[in-house]
């Protein structure tokens, strides 16, 4: 026995089968829909659709009886609310881009943050250095004239240590720390 030869009640109970256990799809059944005449007039039962249609809009309510003279058929209904569903979702698709979107230009704009800081960072670094070797030369400067008699100390190296107004060895360990941290 082929498959055109079962009678239609057969294939109307094999599709209801499949449309009940969700192994066939409303897509499945549009194709079978273009295969024959025959089973073109079988997709399109009522049963089907309604079955379809509670399967895949569950929470939304069918409605009453009583007004089921003025309801359209279960597969314009599918249609409807398929066509809602797929809005629905394109617009949820959508929302999620824009909010990843702004996630991109607040991460892009805590980054400009983040290298501006590390600029003016490098500029504080750069400035602790210099007045760390500063410091170093007046502090030589100041041995010099401890250690040897200023008779013998250049000029240079007085004029140095008088300039300087802080005490030159707690300034140093200051700057030392600073740039260790």
């Amino acid at each position: 026995m082929s498959a055109s030869d079962m009678p239609d009640e057969l294939w109307a109970r094999v599709l209801e089968l499949g449309a009940a256990s969700a192994a066939l799809g409303f897509r499945d059944l549009c194709c079978l829909a273009i295969a024959s005449r025959r089973l073109r007039r079988l997709s399109l039962h009522p049963s089907l659709w309604s079955a379809l249609l509670s399967r895949d809009f569950p929470s939304q309510s069918q409605p009453s009886s009583s007004s089921q003279q003025q309801q359209p058929d279960p597969k314009s209904l599918y249609r409807t609310k398929f066509e809602r569903h797929k809005l629905r979702m394109a617009e949820a698709r959508r929302r999620a881009v824009y909010e990843a979107e702004g996630r991109v230009v607040a991460c892009r704009r805590r980054l400009t943050e983040l290298e501006e800081s590390m600029c003016a960072e490098g500029d504080r670094m750069k400035a602790t250095a210099q007045e760390l070797d500063s410091l170093e030369r007046v502090r030589r400067a100041s041995v010099a004239l401890n250690v040897w008699q200023p008779q013998v100390v250049h000029g240079r190296q007085k004029q140095l240590v008088q300039q300087c107004t802080v005490p030159v060895d707690s300034r140093l360990s200051a700057l030392h720390m600073e740039l260790k941290v």
